[in-house]
C-alpha cells in the first residue's frame, strides 16, 4: 500500500516499500535487458559491416589524417593483423557484453518475485555484461582510441567517440543502478 492511499477498508495505511522495491526490480530488468541488446547489435552490425568496422579501426590504430597534433608518443599500427586482432577484440566484447546482460537480465526476471537476497545474489551477469560494455566503450574507446591514437582528431574519430560516450554512459548508469542493492 502506498503511503496516502486509502486501503480497502477505507483507512490509510503507511507504506511498506514494496511498491518501489517492484518498480525497480522491473526497471532494473528492463534497463540490463537494453544494454543487452544494445551491445550485441553493435557486436552483430561490426560483423555485417566488417569491411567498413576494418577500415575504421585502420584509420583510427594508423593515426591517419592528425593535423591538431600530428606527434604522438606511440607510433601509428599499420599492421592489418593487429588490426584484425583489435577488431576482433572490440566484436567480441561487444558480444560477450550482449549475452552476458541478456542472461543477467533472464536471471533478474527469474528473481524478481524472490527475496531482496536472492535477487541481489541474481544480478551477477547483468553487472558483469554492464562492466564489459565499460571496458569497451569507455576503456577501448574513450581510453585507447581517444588518448592513446587520438581518434578525436578526425571527423570519423570524434563521431565514434560521441557515440562510444552515450553507449558507455548508458552502461555505467545501468552498472551503478542495478549494483544498488535491492531491500
Amino acid at each position: 500500500m502506498l503511503a496516502g492511499v486509502p486501503s480497502r477498508t477505507g483507512t490509510y495505511e503507511r507504506s511498506t516499500g514494496e511498491g518501489r522495491n517492484v518498480i525497480s526490480r522491473y526497471l532494473k530488468i528492463v534497463f540490463v535487458m537494453f544494454v543487452g541488446v544494445m551491445a550485441a547489435l553493435y557486436g552483430l552490425q561490426n560483423i555485417a559491416n566488417l569491411d567498413a568496422a576494418f577500415q575504421v579501426v585502420t584509420a583510427v590504430m594508423g593515426m591517419e589524417n592528425h593535423n591538431y597534433y600530428a606527434s604522438s608518443l606511440t607510433p601509428a599500427i599499420h599492421s592489418p593483423v593487429l588490426v584484425w586482432i583489435g577488431l576482433a577484440v572490440i566484436i567480441a566484447a561487444e558480444l560477450l557484453a550482449g549475452l552476458f546482460a541478456l542472461k543477467g537480465s533472464w536471471d533478474l526476471w527469474s528473481a524478481r518475485h524472490r527475496s531482496a537476497m536472492e535477487f541481489n545474489a541474481a544480478k551477477r551477469y547483468a553487472l558483469l555484461g554492464c562492466g564489459i560494455g565499460v571496458v569497451v566503450w569507455f576503456g577501448f574507446f574513450g581510453v585507447l582510441g581517444g588518448a592513446w591514437f587520438q581518434m578525436w582528431q578526425t571527423e570519423l574519430g570524434g563521431g565514434s567517440l560521441t557515440g562510444a560516450f552515450q553507449y558507455f554512459g548508458s552502461c555505467a548508469l545501468v552498472l551503478l543502478f542495478v549494483n544498488q542493492p535491492d531491500t
